[in-house]
């Protein structure tokens, strides 16, 4: 009796999908869109568009980005909540990948605390008030200065 279900069970799976198989392979063609050019044809003659010269115009230049854009940026890149103030948490964010890095074996001996002392300290020094927060004055303190390029190549 279980022999017999079994088979007509399968007999049944390998019609549908078959029938399946042959659906899909079915040429389905789309109704012809009517031709652009037989459109055109039929449509009446418009008047030429009118022509104008620019004359002496001369369009806007080339936007430049100050330091200032680039530095509200670098600081609206860290202060997540928009509020206009970097928390101490806000600035320590990016640097847990780093620290993940940094704990190759995972049995986390290194702490996070340890890790960050030299941001920790940084985010101190440029919070002048000590509120806990930098506004972007004291952030702009942050930034890092470039190196300086050899002037020859000896």
């Amino acid at each position: 009796m279980n022999r017999m279900l079994v088979g007509a069970l399968g007999a049944l799976l390998l019609v549908a999908s078959g029938l399946f198989w042959w659906q899909g392979r079915a040429a389905v063609t789309p109704p012809a869109a009517p031709s652009q050019l037989a459109l055109a044809s039929a449509a009446p003659a418009e008047e030429a568009l009118p022509e104008s010269e620019a004359g002496d115009a001369v369009g806007p230049g080339l936007p430049e980005a100050s330091e200032q854009t680039r530095e509200q940026k670098r600081f609206d890149r860290l202060d997540k909540n928009r509020d206009g103030k970097i928390t101490r948490t806000e600035m320590l964010s990016p640097r847990v990948k780093d620290f993940r890095k940094l704990d190759v074996d995972g049995n986390n001996l290194l702490t996070f605390d340890e890790w960050s002392v030299a941001t920790d300290n940084r985010f101190k020094a440029a919070d002048k008030n000590g509120d806990g927060s930098l506004t972007r004055e004291e952030f702009a303190t942050t930034k890092q200065k470039k190196a300086k390029k050899p002037t020859c190549k000896c």
